[in-house]
């Protein structure tokens, strides 16, 4: 299989490290800054029959440029970066159009998506307990550059879904007004910068007399690659918009 990795920071090159690893070739490497449209020379210097599918882990500035790329291109993409989902119905809508193969994960990596069902139980199971106010803290390295984190804002989709009363997330950091974040409707998010921490994830119920806590913390960036790598693989020969349910299976891993 042959790989286009569009973005060469620490998950790139992780990314390349297991790709070779399984037997795989990199196409080609970019990585040249964030400016919207930044890569589009270098992007249509590669022969379209040079590339099997491409991985996306650039910065939500360029992504959704190296989306549409590819998707024109015919390349199937595998896409990690976050920040950029304001533009996602446009983008399911050309992948639809040019009957492409778009696969979009805010996390790659198994233990996560596992999290992502339990968060959604705990949420189910607090239904009839009102008392319990539900908020969540999120920790990255210091380089990530969107805030919160795509991984918490799925977390947060998946109380909404499955707590009647919560119809949207709030950003501690952004919110600036504390009203928007005391509204009962609200799932609060805070998000924390520090050193070089791959991910932590902790959702959490507090009432008065206790407090009931989940939380997922990453070890490395191994997890989250492997996963991209394996869509990857997946996708190939596919047509359609995927995401890790489609990879891992609805019912179970």
């Amino acid at each position: 299989m042959n790989i286009l990795l569009l973005g060469y920071g620490k998950m790139g090159k992780t990314i390349e490290t297991i790709a070779l690893d399984r037997g795989h070739q990199i196409a080609a490497r970019v990585d040249r800054g964030d400016a919207p449209g930044y890569n589009h020379t270098d992007l249509e210097a590669i022969p379209t029959d040079a590339v099997d599918v491409a991985i996306e882990f650039s910065s939500p500035e360029a992504a959704v440029d190296n989306i549409n790329y590819c998707l024109t291109r015919g390349w199937p993409i595998v896409c990690g970066t976050t920040g950029w989902l304001g533009h996602r119905a446009d983008i399911e809508q050309l992948c639809q159009e040019k009957n492409g193969a778009f696969f979009y994960a805010s996390n790659y990596s198994i233990g996560v998506n596992l999290f992502f069902r339990l968060n959604k139980t705990l949420a189910r199971f607090m239904r009839n307990y009102p008392s319990y106010h539900v908020s969540m803290t999120e920790i990255h390295h210091t380089e990530k550059k969107d805030a919160p984190s795509g991984t918490a804002i799925t977390l947060a989709e998946g109380v909404m879904e499955n707590l009647p009363g919560k119809h949207r997330w709030v950003n501690k950091e952004a919110a600036g007004d504390e009203s928007l974040i005391d509204s009962t409707d609200a799932v609060e998010i805070e998000s924390l910068r520090e050193g070089v921490v791959p991910g932590t994830h902790t959702v959490r119920y507090d009432s008065d007399v206790d407090q009931i806590e989940i939380t997922h913390t990453a070890h490395s960036r191994q997890g989250f690659a492997l996963g991209a790598v394996v869509a990857a693989e997946w996708i190939i020969g596919r047509e359609g918009i995927f995401g890790m349910d489609d990879l891992l299976g609805n019912d179970g891993f």
